[in-house]
């Protein structure tokens, strides 16, 4: 991350996609929240889980099926989705996908 501080880049560039595999970037990690850059393989995806913070995830190439509490939806890039936090959500790639995720934790 100290790399890209004060810098311009193409977030594209910052991710690459690997045959078979699903590659993720951390770009920011701090106590408040996350940002990951992650590059799906045709195919490859994240079987259902919870997360306990809201998340959103910007597709910024390819396409992708993104499931949230059981309701899926087919999502391309320019597309964004907001997953609350709690509900079982999931990622498949229908054709290889990039996505920037944020996920931004409550304060307690």
């Amino acid at each position: 991350m100290d790399k890209l501080t004060g810098e311009a880049f193409v977030l594209i560039d910052l991710v690459d996609y690997r045959d078979g595999s699903v590659v993720s970037k951390q770009i920011i990690k701090k106590d408040t929240g996350t940002v990951t850059l992650f590059a799906f393989d045709e195919g490859q995806g994240l079987s259902e889980h919870t997360a306990p913070f809201d998340a959103l995830v910007y597709i910024f190439d390819g396409k992708a099926e993104i499931a949230i509490d059981g309701k899926s939806s087919l999502v391309e890039s320019g597309s964004m989705v907001i997953m609350p936090a709690g509900k079982p959500h999931s990622l498949k790639a229908i054709k290889r996908f990039k996505m920037l995720l944020v996920m931004i934790k409550e304060k307690s």
